[in-house]
């Protein structure tokens, strides 16, 4: 008789945002030939969030931020569905393809990357009358939502609701919410010039809130205030210290008592891990899994979680955890694939350990506010060392995104209404909106198999 060859150990990565990519990424290096890597994901690219809001404004088309995971990760078997289970008694991990049919993937190690979803406040009417903004999708829908509507109030005939129309309420004034504010005006006040009628009968008034007493309160007071300077400098509005009450389709009231005529609603008030954390019932600290300085889940040595899912303490400042930030989760990635690769026998295991780089925030333009290595910048110089970062940064696709900067420098911007995607599929409620069915037509059932 013959003994069956030995299966090589399978490490499964849920979740491929920039700690699950990153993860993989250097798992195929590593691990190559010694081990399978087993990539779960929704869909088949990587985003680069941070570029998003230039997908919303028509500088960049969509497959410009996105990085194919087939061609990149040319070692790693992909897996597309979304995890809905974990059982971590049988080192498993239930998922939903595409297509509604659900499978499982067996594992000898897992690395929890799932990220993060919006964070949903319970404040009437948001939910139902709100655009997120985590995804290609909600970047996609909001590009025509703002078309559109600046289109409508071309060939309306009431001033209020030609107001109504062109004015842009968004919540959140972190890094995504500047960014969506500073890019959109610049967007609508291009697309307002192109309508027919006579000049400046179309204004676009964009409101920037949140109740944080600055804008950028994640970033030093000067850096902010350079920010602040440049929204209102362009006309944005800045509403600190201040809340949405409610939300209606007519409009937002805010809890000053002003009410804003309006049919755009853009929340970017912040993140909250997935929603697949807390269902582990394994202990979490501010909705974090709790991990080891090694990224391993205490009382489970096979399991490591990174990124936005993961509380990872912060070496340099003791007692604290580190930022749900893109730069952190890069990093915490690699450091994940590292220790995984030695917890089967190959390097050895290193704690998570950062050195911060310092942060950029696109600004529209030339406009930006940087402080690469704890050195504040403005102005150009920031445009030019923010934009240099994100092509450094991004793993794929360096030379089309240049090349749609000098177009867009050089161009006038394409505003059509592409119709790819409905308002249902981009609920604020939902973490996977590329798996949403359509009311009434859920996805074919069956079975993927199992691992």
């Amino acid at each position: 008789m013959t003994t069956p060859p030995r299966r090589p150990p399978r490490v499964l990565i849920v979740g491929a945002g920039f700690a699950g990519y990153q993860a993989a990424r250097a798992l195929d290096r590593s691990l190559r030939g010694r081990a399978e890597t087993v990539l779960l994901n929704p869909t088949d690219y990587f985003l680069y969030l941070p570029l998003l809001p230039q997908v919303a404004a028509g500088i960049l088309e969509p497959r410009r931020v996105t990085v194919s995971l087939p061609g990149t990760l040319r070692h790693v078997r992909l897996v597309l569905g979304q995890a809905d289970r974990i059982d971590l008694d049988g080192r498993g991990v239930h998922f939903t393809d595409p297509e509604g049919r659900p499978g499982e993937i067996r594992y000898d190690r897992l690395l929890v990357a799932v990220g993060s979803v919006s964070k949903l406040l319970p404040i009437p009417g948001v939910a139902e009358h709100a655009t997120g903004f985590r995804g290609l999708p909600e970047a996609l829908y909001l590009r025509d939502h703002i078309t559109r509507q600046t289109e409508l109030a071309a060939t309306e005939t009431d001033p209020a609701a030609v107001a109504a129309r062109c004015t842009f309420v968004v919540v959140g004034a972190g890094y995504t919410g500047t960014e969506v504010a500073a890019h959109g005006k610049m967007f609508t006040d291009a697309l307002a010039r192109k309508q027919p009628g006579p000049a400046g009968r179309l204004t676009p008034r964009w409101l920037l809130v949140d109740v944080a007493p600055r804008v950028l309160p994640g970033l030093g007071e000067r850096l902010a205030a350079t920010a602040d300077r440049i929204l209102r400098d362009r006309g944005v509005e800045i509403r600190t210290g201040t809340s949405v009450q409610e939300s209606t389709s007519e409009g937002v009231r805010l809890d000053d008592g002003d009410f804003i005529p309006t049919r755009s609603l853009i929340w970017c008030v912040g993140v909250r891990p997935d929603p697949l954390v807390a269902e582990l019932g394994l202990p979490v600290e501010k909705g974090r899994l709790v991990v080891t300085p090694e990224l391993t889940v205490p009382g489970h040595p096979e399991v490591f979680a990174c990124g936005d899912a993961a509380a990872v303490p912060d070496l340099t400042r003791p007692g604290e955890l580190t930022p749900m930030t893109a730069q952190h989760a890069s990093r915490q990635g690699r450091t994940a694939a590292r220790n995984i690769a030695a917890s089967l026998g190959h390097g050895t295991p290193a704690p998570y350990r950062h050195g911060d780089l310092g942060f950029a925030v696109d600004l529209g333009g030339v406009k930006a506010a940087a402080n690469p290595l704890g050195l504040p910048l403005s102005g150009p110089l920031a445009g030019a060392v923010t934009r240099g970062y994100h092509l450094a940064a991004m793993p794929g696709n360096r030379v089309r995104v240049a090349a749609d900067w000098l177009l867009d420098a050089a161009l006038p911007r394409q505003a059509v209404q592409l119709g790819l995607v409905r308002s249902w599929q981009v609920p604020l409620d939902t973490g996977a909106p590329e798996l949403v069915h359509a009311p009434g037509r859920p996805g074919p059932e069956g079975s993927a198999g199992k691992e």
